[in-house]
Parts: C-alpha cells; structure tokens; sequence
C-alpha cells in the first residue's frame, strides 16, 4: 500500500485491537538500518502480534473495515467506527477466546472477497453478503470449516484477475 506521512495508519492485532498513529511518528530510518520494534512505538498489550496495517487519510462515511478470523467469521463496519482510537488502542472485534484476528482491508461495498483455509478450501462471496455491524460485534459465518482447519488468508478481487496460493512447501 502508498501512504505518505500525513496519513494515519491503523495497526490491527491478532487479538482484534487496533491502534492508530500518524505515518511522519514513525522514526525515519537510513536504507540499511533494522528499524524500530513496534512494541517501541505502539502500547500493545502481552502477546498481541500485529495482523494488518491499513494507511488512511481521511474517514469516508461510504468505506468500510472488513475483517477475518482463523475460526471464519468475517465482520463489516463501517470505517467511521474507527475514527476516535485511543493511545491505549481501541476493541475493533470481539473474539471467542480461541479465535484471532487474521486479515483486515478496506472496501467499498462493492467487492467479491475470497477466503482461503490452512485444508486448501476456499469460498469467494460478495462483501454485500455480509451485513454491516457496529464495532464491538463478532462478526457472522463467513465460512464453515472442518475439524482444526482454519482460515489463512483473506483477498479482495481488487487486485487484480487471477490469485496465486502457495502452500507451505512452496508449491504454487
């Protein structure tokens, strides 16, 4: 994704918490430099790995967050829920306690999303299938999935015509 340093980037965590900073608070690094551990600039809590960085600059009332967990619930709401994020982070989806949060993109309402499981299924619906819920919710099935099979990934038909998966042992 572009970005430039008046937009701000919201951080999403495995644990459905999102944070939020300007771009320009992020130390400016040489091209050789390791840079600067999240954990430095953001207060995230024991165990919270980021999932997803979307840049944004400004709120729009007609975009929305569309999310995914392991388990295959998606969730859609609109993006103005997320405009007021404290430093201490904001809940952005509540999660059954085995769950995570695994993917989140920014949409219009007018795209087919694919979703994609460790098993190899994979299931593409249009994202006005999944209704709009307020912040704090679950989500609704996305996608029913067999025993210990999860969700890895979440695509938009956004970019581009084809999708290319490659398993764990690189085969594409």
């Amino acid at each position: 994704f572009m970005t430039n340093t008046h937009h701000y980037l919201m951080f999403f965590t495995n644990t459905g918490r999102v944070y939020r900073m300007k771009a320009y608070e992020i130390p400016e690094a040489s091209r050789t430099s390791r840079g600067t551990a999240i954990v430095n600039l953001l207060q995230l809590m024991p165990g919270e790995k980021i999932s997803a960085v979307i840049p944004i600059e400004k709120y729009n009332d007609d975009e929305y967050l569309l999310m995914a967990t392991k388990k295959g619930l998606v969730k859609k709401t609109p993006i103005l829920d997320y405009a007021n994020v404290r430093k201490t982070g904001l809940a952005a989806i509540t999660l059954r306690e085995d769950d995570e949060l695994i993917e989140v993109k920014i949409t219009d309402d007018e795209r087919d999303v694919i979703l994609v499981t460790q098993y190899g299924q994979c299931i593409r619906f249009h994202e006005s299938d999944v209704r709009s819920t307020g912040r704090t919710s679950m989500g609704v099935r996305g996608m029913n999935l067999s025993d210990r099979d999860e969700v890895v990934a979440m695509q938009l038909d956004a970019q581009g015509e084809e999708l290319l998966i490659v398993s764990e042992k690189g085969m594409g």
